[in-house]
């Protein structure tokens, strides 16, 4: 007993395989008590994710063995902190074995982090709850943790989206400056076009959240797609281009796993502010979804958050048909001295 309720730090890269993949494992057992209908998650990929840290981050992982490390894991935990931008912050997740819990597992390993946090300098911890696990929402109440940003996780049928309205949304008017761009991995001479449009997600809702703007650099795209590709998975990125200065000017992105063909996550949406009001934000999230509907064999629901406070995208996605599925919070922990 003792040793199931020990702690012990825990680094994917230096891991043996099967310490690796016992890991992945509970990831994976963890997904499947929470989202018992979506396809399930499959432990080698999930395995390999621990390895994947973004340029600019590190991470620090703890794990909770049953036996010798990589016989079973019971509980898992990751850090992830920027090296070059808020510093004052970090963001965590934290899983105990849907069998092993009430056990003082999960309050064990939220103290790894809060330490490992204070170690590397930071006052401010973050993490994401959904109601899919009610577990974990009342778990971060007993962390004193804030609700800082409720959001809605919707869901779209996607045979039920009427052809008439994606005409409707993907018609131009003539002589139209913009035109689309669809991409898996962006071409070298868009790259640095595409990294600064991402940053305009720092104008999206964020609630309470004690976190700042943020920069996507041209290393981080590419490193993003190749850990994309590493786990199996295609990232379509759609991009409406300014044809009068080539900026682009719009984007929206989804991932989907020929291995869990059925779920499709919408990823990003979002419109430089100076182009919003020109129908850019309809245009490119109707265009993706007949792109996927070609594309993505066996697709059948698209997934998606929003923060409750987003009513532009919102509005958007309702009017597609996306209905609510489930709400997610980002909760935030803030560390005394």
């Amino acid at each position: 007993m003792t040793l199931a309720l020990t702690v012990t730090p825990f680094d994917p890269v230096a891991a043996t395989p099967g310490a690796r993949l016992a890991v992945g494992r509970l990831l994976a057992e963890c997904y499947a008590y929470a989202y018992p209908e979506d396809p399930p998650m499959l432990p080698e990929r999930e395995a390999l994710s621990l390895t994947h840290v973004t340029p600019d981050e590190a991470s620090r992982h703890f794990v909770v063995w049953d036996g010798p490390e990589g016989e079973r894991a019971l509980g898992w935990a990751r850090l992830d902190y920027g090296l070059r931008e808020n510093l004052h912050a970090a963001h965590a997740r934290l899983l105990v074995h849907p069998d092993h819990r009430r056990r003082g597992l999960g309050r064990a390993l939220a103290a790894a982090l809060k330490a490992a946090a204070r170690q590397e300098g930071r006052r401010l911890v973050t993490f994401g709850t959904t109601s899919k696990a009610p577990a974990g929402e009342a778990f971060a109440r007993t962390l004193g943790a804030e609700a800082a940003l409720p959001m809605r996780q919707s869901r779209l049928d996607l045979g039920a989206v009427p052809d008439t309205l994606l005409d409707a949304w993907t018609a131009r008017p003539d002589a139209d400056p913009y035109r689309l761009h669809l991409w898996e991995r962006l071409p070298d001479d868009f790259l640095t076009r595409a990294a600064d449009l991402m940053m305009v997600m720092n104008t999206a809702p964020r609630g309470d959240l004690d976190v700042e703007d943020w920069t996507i650099t041209p290393e981080m795209v590419r490193a993003w797609e190749s850990m994309i590709e590493e786990a199996g998975e295609r990232c379509f990125f759609l991009a409406a281009e300014d044809t009068r200065s080539g900026q682009l000017a719009g984007y929206t992105e989804v991932l989907w796993s020929p291995e869990r063909a059925a779920l499709v996550y919408q990823g990003a949406t979002a419109v430089r502010p100076e182009a919003r009001g020109q129908g850019l934000g309809k245009w490119l999230k109707a265009a993706m979804l007949r792109h996927v509907r070609a594309h993505c064999p066996g697709a059948r629901w698209v997934r998606t958050n929003n923060a409750n406070e987003n009513a532009a995208m919102l509005g958007i996605n309702v009017a597609l048909g996306f209905a609510p599925w489930a709400s997610f919070t980002e909760w935030q922990v803030r560390l005394d001295g």
